[in-house]
């Protein structure tokens, strides 16, 4: 962080951090911002009853995750295996499905707390986490490491390309076979996994086999950050922005365009830990991004900006006008309308800096 030695304000620009495996590992439990969240934290829309019924529907989840792992001993509840005379068992997880905002990662990190087993027994990440976890550790490495668990938690659940797509099916399956609870939030069906992005036609008996693996529950309800505010605050200046950097202890300041280029020689794994320390980021130059892989690295930044409550504060375009047309409507439209909605958050969360 700034202490009393330095000039001014770090760089993003300037870091290019290296995460160990383990601390991967370590790292998938529920961000700082849902520390605190439980189902009684959450307020349900009294207009919206499948916000009230998820609360339900996950606590028995959840209460029928006690004892034993699911694959030996103990309650096995929403995972026993069925005999010759009763039912095929449950799917072995649950499936968040909704709009922006109406609370999905709060139920799903209200899961992990209220779930009755030890922290290093659950997991929680990001899609992109989880694949990034296969990339340093392997598949099989992966595999024996959350196959003890007893729940994996995924957030913002998203095929993103053919590979993935049998890659996340393959590793959920062997997990499933293994005993493991799974949860996931989502903007999309399961069943609609992989639509409008790739030849999904080619992929279908993966994206089906899947979405057997969960119970969809859908979450209606509108975004809880955009109610009854503006869709973006208006950028400040160049100079309020440097100015509200300097006067800010551990702030970073970058121009947008530079920190575009330094996200491209960045894997997406260290976004977080390229925050590391920082206490607020400024941003000068904020314009439209240029291409779609640009935009889907800056997306990833924007979670992980968001997990942290990480404030940001910018000049130029507002966070509305990130994305083009072209990319609002197109295959992946969900992850762009959700970094708007996150970065518009965290625009608001950043102007008490300019009055320091």
């Amino acid at each position: 962080m700034a202490g009393p030695g330095d000039a001014g304000p770090q760089a993003l620009c300037a870091r290019e951090p290296r995460v160990p495996a383990e601390r991967l590992v370590a790292e998938m439990v529920p961000p700082p911002r849902f520390d605190s969240v439980r189902f009684d934290t959450y307020d349900p829309d009294p207009g919206q009853p499948s916000q009230a019924e998820a609360v339900t529907v996950l606590g028995d989840f959840a209460a029928g995750l006690g004892g034993s792992h699911a694959s030996g001993g103990g309650k096995r509840r929403w995972f026993a295996r069925a005999s010759k005379n009763t039912a095929p068992a449950a799917p072995r997880g649950v499936y968040l499905d909704g709009g922006y905002g109406v609370g999905k990662t709060h139920l799903l990190a209200s899961l992990w707390h209220a779930t009755p087993a030890e922290p290093q027994l659950k997991a929680f990440g990001t899609f992109v986490e989880l694949t990034n976890l296969v990339g340093a550790l392997g598949f099989q490495q992966t595999v024996q490491t959350l196959g003890g668990h007893r729940l994996l938690c995924i957030d913002e659940f998203e095929l993103d390309d053919p590979g993935d797509t049998v890659l996340v099916s393959s590793l959920l399956s062997r997990l499933v076979e293994q005993g493991v609870a799974l949860a996931a939030t989502s903007n999309t069906l399961p069943g609609k996994l992989g639509e409008g992005r790739f030849a999904a036609a080619d992929f279908l008996r993966e994206i089906q086999g899947l979405s057997a693996h969960f119970r969809p529950l859908r979450i209606d309800g509108q975004d809880y950050r955009h109610r009854g505010l503006p869709e973006a605050p208006a950028p400040f200046t160049d100079e309020q922005v440097t100015k509200a950097a300097y006067a800010t202890e551990g702030a970073s300041l970058d121009d947008f365009p530079g920190l575009l280029e330094h996200l491209a020689r960045v894997h997406p794994s260290r976004y977080g830990a390229l925050t590391d320390g920082i206490s607020a980021v400024c941003l000068t130059d904020v314009g439209p991004v240029p291409d779609q892989s640009t935009a889907l690295r800056l997306v990833v930044l924007a979670d992980r900006l968001y997990d942290r409550e990480m404030p940001v504060l910018a000049s130029g375009v507002p966070f509305d006008r990130l994305f083009s047309e072209e990319m609002l409507n197109g295959g992946y439209r969900k992850k762009y309308f959700r970094a708007i909605s996150r970065l518009t958050a965290l625009a608001r969360d950043a102007k008490p800096l300019v009055s320091q």
